[in-house]
């Protein structure tokens, strides 16, 4: 779940719906300036399967000790801690089963999932924060993820440099997704320089310039100003008292499509 709030309410986005809108960020990327990454396809399917991991979780959300829906906030982008508010082996379980998923219809869009889950538990994680009992069992899958994606790659003949451009790109979707979907309010660089025509790497900065509406610049996208919605749920924080209560509210709320805007700086 992606959250934010207003002073009554909790506002809600899952997890897929949010893949999805980085998705749609990725049908629109490619101009004068900068292509699409190769091969599309392959990395297409992973910016739109990424989160399907979530999708049971998801469907039946939880609370935390705080009495708050269990998400990731405006206030991880870019600090990836404490693993979107719910204990390490649960979150081990929805990120392996999204590279399971995936390896079942596409599995060379399952390395760059997997790669994505690696860099979330390792580069972006506040290690600090991992249990000394879970410690062990983060280990051993990031060893298992990269193992899988070593023999993936060498099974598939698929070119390393080329994946490592797909899981920035992956990544870069992902972020420019978290920041609309979480409403996050100051100026702020998606993860990972990306190549222009020229071979340059460029910082891409997202701004925001009203509600639900950021500025991009350079400008990676097809046309001079896209518009996209996203569903989202409206759950009073009154219904937080207990989890049978959350998920009834969550259960009953009506879904609203919120618009979301990009434009050149």
């Amino acid at each position: 779940m992606i959250r934010a709030e207003t002073d009554t309410d909790w506002l809600l986005v899952t997890h897929p719906d949010h893949a999805h809108l980085a998705g749609e960020f990725a049908d629109a990327w490619g101009n004068a300036q900068f292509a699409r990454p190769e091969p599309y396809d392959l990395i297409r399917h992973a910016v739109y399967h990424h989160d399907d991991g979530w999708l049971a979780r998801d469907a039946a959300p939880s609370l935390t000790p705080a009495g708050k829906p269990e998400a990731f906030t405006s206030a991880l982008v870019g600090a990836y801690s404490a693993f979107e508010e719910i204990d390490l082996p649960s979150y081990l379980q929805v990120r392996a089963r999204a590279t399971a998923e995936a390896a079942q219809d596409h599995p060379g869009a399952a390395v760059l999932i997997s790669m994505h889950t690696v860099n979330l538990l390792t580069e972006q994680a506040d290690l600090e924060s991992i249990r000394p009992e879970h410690r062990a069992a983060h280990a051993d899958f990031i060893a298992e993820q990269r193992a899988f994606q070593q023999d993936s790659m060498a099974r598939l003949g698929l070119d390393p440099a080329a994946m490592q451009y797909g899981f920035e790109f992956l990544q870069g979707c992902d972020n420019l997704s978290l920041i609309a979907c979480s409403g996050y309010a100051t100026p702020r660089a998606l993860r990972h320089r990306h190549p222009d025509q020229s071979g340059v790497r460029r910082e891409l900065i997202a701004t925001p310039v009203a509600p639900a509406t950021w500025s991009i610049a350079p400008w990676p996208f097809r046309t001079a100003d896209l518009t996209f919605t996203v569903p989202r749920r409206s759950v009073p924080k009154a219904a937080c008292t207990d989890l049978a209560a959350f998920r009834a509210a969550f259960a009953e709320a009506s879904v609203e499509s919120v618009t979301i805007r990009l434009r050149p700086a």
